[in-house]
């Protein structure tokens, strides 16, 4: 018997629960710090992207085989113009009118995909005036404007903010050099509706229009498909087409409509990509 002295046995017992002690101590120390930082990590949200949907047709549509194919729609080449806090989601489909793309329920799928927040871009008004085909045809003060009316008021009820957009000018010089409107009254309506529900308005027709212009007659077939037979492989037979873009004509399109944005919708600014 030992005295004020503990036992073989007690100090056996003592070291374990020393040692127990220190381990869960460990544990403790190395693991709250992490559970705090992953915390942290957590409660730091996730920045939202804002999503800009674009409605329209072929001078907006992004284009197949971009390997091979030169044309492009404007709103295919916007991305490079904007930085990482949006994305395009371009829903232009060549040869849409506001009546086609609403019957064939595209704006539909659009609209339910719409979040708070989002740009909705909207832009027709080449192929709502082919009297000629029923499925596309609209006339500028009925069906077409209340088609715009539509588009604007539905997607203000998933708060997003519509902006209208004028169609961009054909390149049709006349034989004294003078560039002629060809949209008719259509662009007129836009306007109306942009003022009338207090719409951002892009008056992209005048901004081409002044683009034409200023490359004037030889030089604007550049921002068009002009080609002659067998200059490239896509266009064998050769191609002259001054309504489509070409992708210097897309590129600068949308450089107007980013320029246009910067002064109409303020906000927008906060998604344009700084000028290097």
């Amino acid at each position: 018997m030992f005295w004020g002295t503990d036992s073989p046995t007690t100090k056996k017992n003592g070291m374990k629960h020393y040692k127990l002690n220190f381990l869960l101590i460990f544990l403790v120390a190395l693991f709250i710090p992490i559970n705090k930082v992953t915390a942290q990590v957590e409660l730091q949200p996730k920045q939202q992207l804002v999503s800009i949907h674009t409605i329209g047709d072929s001078t907006m549509a992004d284009k197949v085989n971009p390997e091979e194919n030169p044309e492009r729609g404007w709103c295919q080449l916007l991305p490079i113009f904007l930085n990482d806090k949006a994305v395009v989601k371009n829903h232009a489909v060549n040869g849409r009118s506001t009546r086609s793309f609403i019957q064939q329920k595209r704006w539909d799928s659009v609209y339910y995909k719409l979040n708070r927040g989002d740009y909705v871009f909207i832009q027709f008004g080449h192929n709502d005036q082919k009297e000629n085909d029923s499925l596309r045809y609209t006339n500028p003060h009925t069906a077409y404007r209340h088609n715009l009316i539509k588009f604007v008021q539905e997607a203000r009820e998933k708060g997003a903010h519509p902006v209208l957009f004028s169609s961009i000018v054909r390149r049709n010089f006349n034989e004294n050099g003078t560039l002629v409107d060809t949209h008719g009254d259509y662009p007129m309506e836009v306007r109306l509706v942009a003022q009338e529900f207090e719409v951002p308005f892009i008056d992209l027709q005048y901004a081409t229009e002044q683009m034409e212009e200023r490359y004037g007659v030889e030089a604007s077939k550049k921002l068009h498909l002009h080609y002659a037979p067998n200059e490239i492989a896509y266009y064998p037979e050769g191609k002259e087409d001054d309504t489509h873009l070409s992708i210097e004509g897309a590129t600068e399109v949308a450089r107007l409509a980013v320029a246009e944005l910067k002064n109409k919708v303020p906000e927008f600014t906060n998604l344009i990509k700084e000028e290097e």
